[in-house]
């Protein structure tokens, strides 16, 4: 009964998807009468309601391992932990295509329950085309991959999870993703409502910059946390590795910066119209490209879901009819777009314009390397397309912006003279080459991780400049928000430079007792037991780490055996310092009898992460900020017509 009502949810939600749709185009038209007017935001709203119960219901059948569902039976197994059962509500096709609908319906619910600042016909509008990316993926759910479909017979066991997938981090970084990935599909929605109703305004701007500056943030938390998780899981050491499933998030982050920085201008300085069109199309097509690549089985990678081809041929239509049809709508309607105030080069508006250009030069890159081994296998030729051509070639549009980023946020708006800002540019300059003359002399470095170093030391003073002379109290949030992501970006790309540059790896065969050193470190295996969990078994290794003369720390690395399904992990072991991470992996038994371990040394690593959730912290500064201003700014117009509607009655 459980799954039929879920079911019965989603089949409702469909229907409501299909009137908020149909009653909000014929509005925009023309054609629609009051009456129906009023349906198109109780529609969204009891529709974000019914999804919501549909999820509920899945995540219900997985928690008590209901082994009548085909999806339970697939991706579930009664002997794992309760949290593993949850989690595994979304960590299969299905189940994410339903927490992907979820989320989006319930932003359409908030949309129509809160948003008062645009016309109300750009919000129908708005609100219709968010009813036709819904339908599309409730279609794809109610006939392709029905999450609540029974089997003739219940199973007598369910199949399990993914053992890799077996972890909190499944818990945390797939929501926070699709978080991202839905709020750019409300940007989109805002920009073919406006679109439709040809008024891309300042006020358009402020309604979707707080959807696409959240947007922003989870994706930021998701690519962080999925960095992090594919770190410490995977057990091969690596932060990125160029992933196809990893540049699929990383696309639309991309397109999500640079939407981000254009409707901030258009909102404050009413410029760069045509830029926040097209990327907020732009960042919504990275985000269903993204999905494609993940559920249409062409790729092979732990981060995809392996579907058949007939899905992927389902997504593929979908993503034809929504960004072929956007785009088309937006040749229409561009040339009724007008220009925007207008400004010099050297300007604030001039360098986020250009930063906006390397953005978009970086996301052609990695939209290229990530399609490009699927054109080639078309023709039965495999290339492999990773670091090597992904970190030089990005470089080349990285360093500039990186440099244009360290001055554009001292520039005055409209126009300004780089005369103005000559010390603060010459101090960072200065700083900039001494890290390079520095490094180069004392260290054997290549020029990348070179670069990474100078040029996060430039942007993070950089970053904290625009501080300069101001009474810190008295700083906007908004500011305050700018400041800390872009320094959170400085310490991210130190993280990223000394991993790169400093790393030291030791791959050993040692007995029990005996000592290897890796870095500043010297690591004693002092046994290999045999341990048992909830539906795996393992070899553990004990490791007692000695950093330098200090007291020795005792981890354990685990070389897992998982039963249902049948597979082996690595479950790393990891001590962390202020200025660095041992990593260390535990692997088979040598004829010999010796252990064969894997141990790294990683100077400043964690950097990444923190500088991640700073960037993230920042978006979250900036969009309470931007929160509260436009409630003060509705306020004082409020106040103004208030006032003005007195005297008249005065007068």
């Amino acid at each position: 009964m459980i799954a039929e009502l879920g079911l019965a949810a989603l089949w409702l939600a469909a229907a409501l998807a299909a009137l908020q749709m149909t009653a909000g185009f014929l509005v925009v038209r023309g054609d629609g009468q009051a009456e129906l007017a009023a349906l198109i935001r109780p529609a969204a709203v009891v529709q974000g309601v019914l999804v919501a119960i549909a999820f509920a219901m899945l995540i219900w059948l997985f928690a008590i391992t209901d082994l009548s569902v085909k999806l339970v039976a697939a991706n579930s197994h009664s002997m794992k932990p309760l949290v593993f059962k949850i989690a595994g509500a979304w960590g299969n096709h299905e189940g994410s295509m339903l927490l992907w609908v979820t989320v989006m319906a319930l932003a359409g619910a908030l949309i129509a329950l809160v948003e008062r600042r645009l016309p109300e016909r750009t919000m129908q509008a708005t609100l219709a085309a968010q009813g036709v990316v819904s339908l599309g993926f409730y279609a794809f759910l109610l006939f392709s991959s029905n999450p609540f479909e029974r089997l003739p017979v219940p199973a007598a066991e369910g199949q399990g999870l993914n053992p890799l997938l077996q972890d909190l981090g499944l818990a945390f970084h797939p929501p926070t993703l699709y978080l991202g990935y839905v709020g750019l599909s409300v940007a989109f929605s805002f920009a073919v409502g406006a679109l439709l109703t040809r008024q891309v305004t300042s006020e358009f701007a402020r309604a979707m910059r707080p959807w696409v500056l959240g947007a922003w943030v989870f994706l930021t938390i998701g690519i962080t946390a999925g960095s992090y998780w594919a770190y410490y899981e995977l057990g091969w050491g690596g932060w990125w590795f160029w992933d196809p499933v990893e540049n699929a998030s990383l696309m639309p982050w991309l397109a999500a910066t640079a939407l981000l920085h254009s409707a901030s201008v258009l909102a404050s300085r009413d410029a760069l119209r045509t830029w926040t069109i097209m990327l907020g199309v732009v960042a919504f097509s990275m985000s269903m490209v993204g999905t494609f690549l993940v559920r249409s089985g062409i790729l092979t990678s732990v981060h995809a879901f392996a579907v058949d081809p007939e899905r992927g041929s389902f997504i593929l239509a979908l993503l034809a009819l929504y960004i072929g049809g956007a785009l088309l709508l937006f040749a229409l309607r561009a040339s009724t777009i007008s220009e925007g105030e207008r400004f010099a080069v050297a300007s604030r508006e001039g360098a986020l314009v250009f930063n906006n250009v390397m953005l978009s030069a970086i996301l052609a890159i990695v939209l290229l390397g990530t399609l490009y081994p699927l054109v080639t296998e078309a023709f039965d030729v495999r290339v492999s397309v990773g670091p090597p051509y992904f970190n030089p070639v990005g470089a080349i549009f990285a360093v500039p912006m990186l440099v244009v980023m360290t001055v554009g946020p001292l520039l005055r708006w409209r126009q300004d003279r780089l005369e103005r800002v000559r010390n603060e540019v010459a101090l960072v300059a200065a700083l900039v080459l001494a890290t390079l003359v520095l490094f180069s002399l004392l260290a054997s470095v290549a020029l990348l991780p070179l670069l990474g170093l100078a040029l996060g030391i430039g942007v993070g003073v950089a970053s904290l400049l625009p501080l300069r002379g101001r009474k810190l109290t008295l700083v906007p949030l908004a500011t305050w928000g700018m400041v800390v992501a872009h320094f959170g970006i400085a310490v991210a790309l130190l993280g990223m430079a000394s991993e790169s540059a400093f790393s030291t790896e030791r791959l050993a065969a040692v007995e029990v007792g005996e000592t290897t050193t890796v870095g500043p470190w010297a690591i004693t295996l002092e046994g290999v037991e045999p341990v048992a969990g909830p539906n795996w078994t393992a070899l553990e290794g004990r490791l007692a780490a000695r950093y330098g003369d200090g007291e020795p720390t005792v981890i354990d690395p685990q070389a897992r055996s998982f039963w249902a399904p049948p597979q082996q992990t690595t479950e790393s072991a990891l001590i962390t310092r202020w200025n660095g991470q041992l990593y260390a992996v535990v692997g088979d038994q040598a004829p010999d009898g010796r252990w064969q371990l894997r141990l790294w040394w990683k100077p400043f690593v964690t950097l990444i992460w923190f500088g991640g959730l700073l960037v993230a912290l920042g978006g979250v500064l900036a969009l309470i900020g931007r929160v509260l201003g436009d409630l003060k700014r509705r306020h004082v117009v409020k106040r103004m017509a208030e006032r003005r509607k007195e005297q008249e009655a005065l007068s």
